[in-house]
C-alpha cells in the first residue's frame, strides 16, 4: 500500500521560496517530516523554524554531486531514509537563443536536469531496497510547448519529462512511483523576474486569464505523493491555467 502523507520522510529542493515553499508547507501540514533543501540556507532555516520540529533546513547546490549526497545523508541522520523526493530546485533566465552563452546553457542544464538526476540518484537506492518510494519532478509547460526567449529553460524541463517517463518504466514495478508536475506560469519571484511584456502576453494566452499560485502546484504534488495516486506512474500533470491541454 502507498504511504499516507504523514508517513513520508520528504526532501523538497528549492524549498525556501515559491513553489518549493508551498510544497514543503503542504507536506508538513499533512504530517510529513520535511527537509527544506535550498541554496539559500538562511531562507531554508527560516521556513524550517516556522514549520517546527518535523522540518529540517539544509543548504545545498543541487548541481554539486558531493553536496547532494551530503543532503541525503543529513536527512537519513535526522529522520531516516527519504521516502518522498520533490525535485523542485530551479532557476530562470530570459534571452534570445543567439545571446545565450555556453555558461548560460550549462548552468541551466546543471540546476534542472543534472540536479534532478543527482538528487534522485542519492535517494533511490534505499527506496528500491524497501520497495517503496515516491519521486516527483518539477517540469514546466514550456518543456511541452517551448518558450520564446527561454530555449535553455524549456530544453532542461523537457529533459526532466523524458527522465521521468524513462525512470518510471524502470522502477515502477519495484515499488517506486515517479511522476512529474508541469506548472504553467505561477505567481512566484522566478516568474516575476521575466519581463513585463512576456508576462502580459502569456496572461493573454491563458484560458483562465491568470497565473496560478504556488499552492495550486503544492496540491498537485500532495496528490501525487498520496495513496490516491497509487496507479499514476510516468505521468506529467499540468496545473497550468489551460496553457497546455492534453
Amino acid at each position: 500500500m502507498a504511504r499516507t502523507l504523514d508517513q513520508h520522510i520528504a526532501i523538497v529542493t528549492g524549498a525556501a521560496s515559491g513553489i518549493g515553499r508551498a510544497v514543503a508547507c503542504k507536506l508538513a501540514a499533512s504530517g510529513a517530516r520535511v527537509m527544506i533543501a535550498d541554496r539559500d540556507g538562511t531562507g531554508a532555516a527560516r521556513l524550517a523554524a516556522e514549520l517546527g520540529e518535523t522540518a529540517l533546513a539544509h543548504t545545498v547546490d543541487v548541481s554539486d554531486a558531493e553536496a547532494v549526497e551530503a543532503m541525503a545523508e543529513a536527512c537519513r541522520a535526522a529522520f531516516g531514509d527519504c521516502t518522498l523526493l520533490v525535485n523542485n530546485a530551479g532557476i530562470v533566465q530570459q534571452g534570445p537563443f543567439e545571446t545565450l552563452s555556453v555558461a548560460d546553457w550549462d548552468r541551466m542544464i546543471a540546476v534542472h536536469l543534472r540536479g534532478t538526476f543527482l538528487c534522485t540518484r542519492a535517494v533511490i537506492g534505499p527506496m528500491l531496497a524497501a520497495g517503496d518510494g515516491v519521486i516527483i519532478n518539477m517540469a514546466s509547460q514550456l518543456g511541452q510547448i517551448g518558450g520564446i526567449d527561454l530555449c535553455h529553460y524549456a530544453a532542461a524541463k523537457a529533459g526532466i519529462i523524458g527522465l521521468t517517463k524513462s525512470l518510471a518504466r524502470e522502477v515502477s514495478a519495484r515499488g517506486v512511483r515517479v511522476n512529474a508536475v508541469a506548472p504553467g506560469p505561477i505567481a512566484t519571484d522566478l516568474s516575476m523576474a521575466l519581463s513585463e511584456e512576456w508576462r502580459r502576453k502569456k496572461t493573454l494566452e491563458l484560458p483562465l486569464g491568470r497565473f496560478g499560485e504556488p499552492e495550486d502546484v503544492a496540491e498537485t504534488v500532495a496528490f501525487l505523493a498520496s495513496p490516491a495516486a497509487q496507479i499514476y506512474v510516468g505521468q506529467t500533470l499540468g496545473p497550468n491555467s489551460g496553457d497546455v491541454m492534453l
